[in-house]
């Protein structure tokens, strides 16, 4: 399905700030449909035909819809869109007209036009039209909410007229929580309460407010409940900047354990402060279980800190073992131990400053280099680059594979190139200098990862499956079993050696299971 910003650059010749104000309303007219009980179109009209495109619908959560398709990308002309028509080229609402039938729904039209206010405050000229339409098929009396409701939607249908709704959006805020059903208040111009939703009363009763709303001043009484003064202070603040006109950002309250969500809009239809709306939700619950997440998240990464501790200790155990044994070959043994050690340590100290289970995976890459090409036992100096990006990984892949990549640094430094004196050691002769590269991309739900030295390569009776050291078993145990991939060693095409892994990121349930 094409966006808005698509389907608005194909068909019409609006500009960049007229679409970004059309998306504007998008984001934040689910208000306005609840409050009207209708479905809400966004019609622009489509250059030079008299035609009109539907570029986004919202369907009220308060009521039946009038229209079962989804009419977003339909082009329509004629008769059908004389009210939209009207709206646009006269500039004003348009109710007039009988009820039009969609199949067996009988529905209202209305046409608020849609303007954008110019740089100096003046209503600018009208861009596009809100189609408000109506299900008529349940229609009863209205009810006192329903009363308010809709007087309530047709002050910001006049708004939206005027080019002062939606308000910009506050950096940070992303949804536009708290919606119409979560709780509703209105004020008059001195910020007294001239109603309340049922919800809106309840939420408030959580606070520790028994009474009726109507009738209190709104902000005064954010000061008393709030059990934090400049949280009440600031709740209070937001209040009063919506009757000046202002759309201040939402705003908690907690009193009594409990946690409410305000958000305060400014009612001023043709430019004149009647009041203010005040939509609250009661986010109690959330608030606890976001308690409960930090509290979990801090709770695992203590425990990767005492993990990367314990396993720091075992290393200098092994490195104090090392020390006193006198067999060459056991002391070797135990310092390539302190080094795999080591490298896992490296991923749950990275684990214990996150805040999840992932870890960005080059610097933890990056270290494990540099460290192989210090504690390498060889005269050769080798350099070291990273090709690529392995991005963020989660926690079981990351363990495994920096303990590959440890193994496969290592082989490379310390058997992939001769000693100074042998044959093909770098010297004045023109062999290249020593270098080891690590590359890495992924693709298809695939991690691609080569380690590629210019030494000698491998040698000639070398069997990739059986043959190598206790490092090189250590990586294919790791990448077939705990990883589930694939590895391939072989000589590179230009020499040396190369070393090719692919390993799956997303693993399916039976895989979860498995391990």
């Amino acid at each position: 399905m094409s966006t808005l910003r698509d389907l608005a650059e194909e068909h019409t010749s609006l500009r960049p700030a007229d679409i970004d104000h059309l998306h504007r309303i998008a984001g934040d007219w689910q208000l306005l449909s609840d409050l009207s009980f209708a479905d809400l179109l966004l019609w622009v009209p489509v250059d030079g035909d008299g035609t009109f495109l539907c570029v986004a619908q919202v369907r009220p959560t308060t009521a039946p819809t009038a229209y079962l398709d989804d009419q977003v990308g339909r082009i329509v002309g004629g008769p059908e869109v004389a009210h939209l028509e009207v709206a646009h080229r006269q500039g004003r609402i348009w109710r007039e007209g009988d009820p039009v039938w969609y199949g067996d729904v009988p529905a209202r039209h209305e046409a608020i036009p849609v303007r954008l206010r110019t740089a100096d405050g003046e209503s600018g000229e009208v861009v596009a039209v809100v189609g408000r339409d109506t299900n008529l098929s349940t229609a009863r009396t209205p009810s006192q909410l329903e009363l308010n409701y809709l007087t309530t939607a047709d002050d910001l249908a006049q708004m939206i007229a005027d080019g002062t709704f939606p308000p910009p959006r506050h950096p940070g805020e992303t949804t536009s929580a708290p919606r119409v059903g979560d709780g509703l208040v209105r004020l008059d111009a001195n910020g007294k309460v001239t109603y309340a939703s049922p919800n809106a009363q309840s939420a408030y009763r959580r606070l520790g407010y028994a009474s009726h709303l109507v009738g209190e001043d709104l902000a005064k009484l954010h000061r008393r409940l709030a059990t934090d003064p400049l949280e009440g202070t600031d709740a209070g603040n937001a209040v009063l900047a919506a009757l000046r006109g202002e759309a201040p950002p939402r705003r908690e309250i907690d009193a009594r354990g409990a946690t409410m969500l305000t958000r305060a809009l400014p009612l001023m239809p043709a430019g004149v402060p009647i009041g203010a709306l005040v939509l609250v939700r009661d986010i109690t619950e959330v608030r606890r279980r976001d308690r409960a997440l930090i509290t979990k998240d801090a709770t695992i990464r203590e425990i990767h800190h005492r993990v990367k501790n314990n396993l720091q200790t075992v290393a200098a155990l092994l490195r104090l073992q090392a020390r006193r044994v006198a067999m060459p070959e056991a002391r070797v043994a135990l310092e390539e131990s302190v080094r795999r050690v080591a490298s896992i340590a490296l991923v749950h100290e990275t684990l214990s400053m996150s805040s999840d289970e992932a870890v960005e995976f080059d610097g933890i890459v990056d270290r494990v280099a540099s460290a192989a090409t210090e504690v390498a036992a060889t005269e050769v100096s080798v350099g070291m680059r990273r090709q690529g990006s392995f991005g963020v990984l989660p926690a079981e892949i990351a363990t495994s594979l920096v303990m590959v990549l440890n193994e496969l640094l290592l082989n490379a430094v310390e058997h992939g190139f001769p000693p100074a004196g042998e044959e093909g050691a770098p010297g004045p002769e023109g062999v290249p200098e020593p270098a080891v590269v690590v590359s890495a991309h992924r693709f298809r739900k695939q991690l691609h990862v080569s380690v590629a030295d210019n030494g000698r390569g491998l040698p000639e009776q070398f069997d990739a499956e059986k043959g190598g050291n206790l490092g090189l078993q250590i990586v294919r145990a790791l990448v077939t079993g705990e990883l589930r991939g694939t590895i391939e060693l072989r000589n590179g095409a230009r020499g040396g050696t190369e070393a090719v892994l692919i390993v799956p990121l997303a693993r399916g349930t039976a895989d979860r299971l498995a391990g």
